[in-house]
């Protein structure tokens, strides 16, 4: 039988039990009201029924933490307090000591359990509905086995005492809503190149040669000997140049983008049924006041 802490097991119990809190409250002995420590943990079933409270002794046995069946317990909640049924100091120094670090086992569980069925002066109610042969006869110490062993065969460990339970409790279901995180989806945003071809227009000047042949005025008219200048092989230079496009590139930053979230609200409305007690009062011939 696997046990769990109240608070792994159901995170948000302080919503069923009206915003009470079970840890924290002070434990005392019932009839001498003393107090012999706090509740530190309260250990539940995989159904998440009580079976343990977990008891920091204090100052009564310092430095010591015990397991209290839920059926020695009185939880009182007009007063802040929890009322132990038959716990005597003998046997809290017996009880084996409880280390979270340390696997609560059948064997473990048999320790503690061997403690509170030790006689005392509590007297340990019988409850109708559990079959007789789970009922040990007076005298007499049950047995039991690792493979049937349930909690549901002693009363007397983890059943309520009607004794001390006489209020009659009237329940209601309510819907406790609440939300869990969950990824819907994934955005990837990142860059390509592309390309293209771009084309540019640059104006450009090439030169050329233009021979003119034009005739003088004067043409026609003899010169003397000094002026007619005959040269062989006289040539006449002209460097001819062009302007040919010299084009590069350069990146320069074109927009910026920003990457966010946002978070959008909205209502989504659901229902379940649920369920409520009502009283149900059968008096008979006797008259009934209600207050």
């Amino acid at each position: 039988m696997v046990l769990y802490k109240l608070e792994d097991f159901e995170p948000n119990y302080r919503d069923a039990f009206e915003g009470h809190d079970i840890t924290g409250l002070g434990v005392y002995t019932q009839g001498t009201d003393e107090k012999i420590g706090t509740v530190s943990d309260v250990l539940v079933d995989e159904e998440g029924h009580f079976r343990y409270l977990v008891v920091d002794l204090g100052f009564w046995i310092f430095g010591k933490k015990v397991l209290l069946p839920i059926g020695r317990a009185r939880i009182d909640y007009s007063v802040d307090r929890v009322y132990t049924i038959g716990l005597t100091r003998e046997q809290a120094e017996d009880l084996p000591e409880f280390n979270e670090r340390q696997t609560l086992d059948y064997d473990y569980e048999e320790r503690v359990r061997g403690v509170y069925r030790q006689p005392t002066d509590y007297a340990a109610p019988v409850d109708a509905s559990a079959p007789l042969d789970s009922v040990a006869p007076l005298g007499t110490t049950p047995t039991y086995a690792r493979d049937d062993y349930s909690y549901e065969r002693e009363p007397s460990l983890f059943g309520l005492n009607e004794q001390d339970h006489q209020t009659l409790r009237l329940y209601e279901e309510r819907l406790i809503a609440s939300k869990h995180r969950q990824k819907t989806g994934e955005v990837s945003i990142g860059k390509r190149v592309e390309t293209e071809t771009a084309r540019v227009t640059v104006p450009v000047e090439r030169e050329r040669v233009v021979i003119e042949r034009v005739t003088p005025a004067d043409a026609g008219t003899a010169v003397s000997g000094r002026e007619a200048d005959f040269r062989e092989g006289e040539v006449a230079r002209l460097e001819i140049h062009e302007e040919t496009p010299d084009v590069r590139k350069e990146a320069f930053l074109r927009e910026e983008v920003r990457v966010r979230k946002v978070v959008d609200q909205d209502t989504v409305e659901t229902q379940e049924t649920v369920r409520r007690e009502e009283l149900d009062v059968n008096s008979g011939n006797f008259p009934i006041e209600e207050r």
